[in-house]
């Protein structure tokens, strides 16, 4: 697995649902398929400088996206949500979009 934190943590999610999980302090983020929970902890606490008490993962497939004649297959990839401990803070990138 790679070495960097940039590497595992790949962009934000941000949707309605995701949004409304930020005052539970749960954030979403799209992440490397091959990263595990502890790589994955280990890379949001190092970029955020916050402290993490729970990660859940889900497999997203690819949906089926079709072009006149041609259809295909948008790529499936990796979702984490990232749940932050009470006494932690929270993530300033989330905060400006609340």
């Amino acid at each position: 697995m790679s070495t960097f934190a940039q590497d595992v943590i790949l962009r934000p999610i941000i949707t309605e649902a995701s949004m409304d999980g930020i005052a539970q302090k749960k954030y979403t983020f799209a992440v490397a398929k091959d990263a595990n929970k502890v790589e994955i902890a280990k890379a949001v606490e190092e970029l955020f400088k916050v402290e993490v008490a729970k990660v859940n993962t889900l497999r997203v497939s690819g949906k089926l996206r079709r072009y006149g004649k041609y259809q295909g297959y948008k790529p499936s990839w990796k979702k984490a949500i990232v749940t932050l401990t009470e006494g932690s803070g929270t993530i300033e990138f989330f905060e400006g979009m609340v």
